[in-house]
């Protein structure tokens, strides 16, 4: 006989889905679980609960303290470490800097000195520049002609060294009066020949007057024209002021 899909109870169950029938099964299992705890002794079930909650404690405790223990060991560990890399990267730097300015200062110290050096090259060579310019360029000596002319400008160049007063009018003057300019002229005849010291030269000078006032530089001979002129002009000079002041024998 065909089933008939009209039954009214078939039909419900049918209807039940999945999830249903789940939820059935979970209340049969929490019922089922009700009825054996009741069926527990009362202090039977306090003392196992009373156990549970011990051991969970004593369990639960002793791994945290040891993780916390590990993990600040490590913590402490990890900053020693970072300290010591630092404190490593420090003294490279210190040590980096020192070299630095060490480099630094030789450098400084090597460019003073090449300065130095540059500067003392340059004095040098301009020193040398100076004196080969003193040597390409001597001063010339001052020549005189070797006459009248010649030798009273002479004498009056010796006489201005000297501080001795005198012009070339006075030298002239007196010298033409006294020799008509002959430098070996001798006065054989007056009181001075008469004593044995005869006036000589130029200017007719006896040879103790000559060596008296011998002017330094000149010849010591008392013929010489310009020792003969410079002896007479300082003898003048002493006595007279000047050879401009004698306008006859003197």
């Amino acid at each position: 006989m065909p089933e008939n899909t009209n039954t009214p109870g078939r039909s419900r169950l049918a209807k039940l889905t999945k999830q249903h029938r789940i939820a059935l099964a979970g209340v049969a299992t929490l019922g089922a679980a009700a009825l054996a705890f009741s069926a527990v002794p009362s202090d039977a079930g306090t003392t196992t609960t009373d156990a549970a909650s011990t051991a969970k404690v004593t369990y639960s405790t002793e791994p945290i303290k040891g993780v916390k223990a590990s993990v600040t060991d490590q913590l402490a560990g990890a900053s020693l470490k970072t300290e010591a890399i630092q404190a490593k990267a420090d003294a490279k730097a210190k040590a980096a800097k020192a070299k630095a300015d060490a480099a630094a200062k030789k450098k400084a110290a090597e460019a003073a000195a090449k300065k130095k050096a540059e500067a003392a090259r340059k004095a040098k060579k301009a020193a040398s520049r100076s004196s080969q310019r003193v040597k390409l360029q001597p001063v010339a000596a001052t020549t005189y002609a070797n006459n009248l002319n010649g030798w009273i400008n002479h004498a009056l160049a010796i006489m201005k060294q000297k501080g001795i007063p005198g012009s070339y009018y006075g030298l002239y003057k007196n010298i033409m009066r006294e020799s008509s300019g002959n430098p070996s002229a001798v006065n054989g005849w007056d009181v001075n020949a008469v004593n044995g010291t005869p006036s000589i030269g130029l200017l007719q000078v006896i040879q103790p007057t000559f060596n008296a006032y011998h002017v330094s530089g000149t010849s010591t001979n008392i013929y010489d024209p310009v020792a003969n002129i410079t002896a007479a002009a300082n003898y003048a000079a002493a006595r007279y002021g000047s050879i401009d002041n004698v306008n006859s024998a003197y």
